[in-house]
């Protein structure tokens, strides 16, 4: 288990930070208060620490199977028409990242990176119907070796406000490699063919990279 690079700056900040209000608070309040201060400046850090935690993940890649890009709950699985770039009825897989949870992206399948765009847009829940065509968010297109293309979208939250994305198109991706990062809470959308497998429910909890969603007919 390593920490992740978007959260080392972070982390040092908000240690100094702490450092800092807990030695005024030592010299100038009582005991009880120092305590305190010193007990939730810890917890608050743990928090923060557990966000940013980058764990080794081994996917067993399986051009058959679409793997998890997030960690996090199913939170929508339906049919719906992309419109951004595959212009078809697709099935849609969305899952939600809660703050807590690992932020790391992975890619649910292998292939080449057809299609990348990064859009402006609004802090909406993530939860929320509308967030996945009218907040901030980056759509990622991967072609797989048999010509499939998959969609997902990077998309931000009421406190996420910061998407990553570490490709370039045309570059090979493989499956269950990390592609990106969102901060502090978020969701994922898979657009798959209308005739995949859904090997997940509505609540499911995922895993980047391990928890297969959705099994390709080919």
């Amino acid at each position: 288990m390593t920490i992740h690079k978007e959260g080392r700056k972070i982390l040092v900040a908000l240690l100094i930070i702490f450092v800092i209000l807990n030695t005024g608070i030592y010299f100038n309040f009582s005991d009880t208060t120092f305590n305190i201060s010193l007990i939730s400046c810890l917890i608050l850090f743990l928090i923060v620490l557990q966000f940013f935690r980058h764990p080794r993940v081994k996917t067993n890649v399986d051009r058959n199977l679409v793997y998890a890009p997030a960690d996090g709950k199913v939170v929508v699985i339906e049919d719906t028409e992309e419109q951004e770039y595959l212009h078809e009825r697709r099935k849609q897989v969305s899952i939600f990242m809660s703050p807590v949870k690992v932020h790391v992206n992975r890619s649910p399948v292998s292939g080449k990176v057809k299609y990348l765009k990064y859009h402006p847009g609004k802090y909406l829940v993530a939860w929320h119907p509308k967030s996945s065509t009218e907040n901030e968010r980056n759509s990622v297109v991967i072609e797989m070796e048999n010509g499939l293309q998959i969609l997902f979208r990077q998309i931000a939250g009421i406190m996420a406000r910061r998407i990553k994305c570490y490709i370039q198109e045309g570059q090979n991706l493989l499956q269950g490699e990390e592609f990106g990062f969102i901060k502090f809470g978020s969701r994922v959308d898979v657009f798959l063919p209308v005739n995949s497998k859904i090997k997940v429910k509505i609540n499911e909890r995922t895993t980047a990279g391990k928890t297969v969603i959705a099994e390709l007919i080919h």
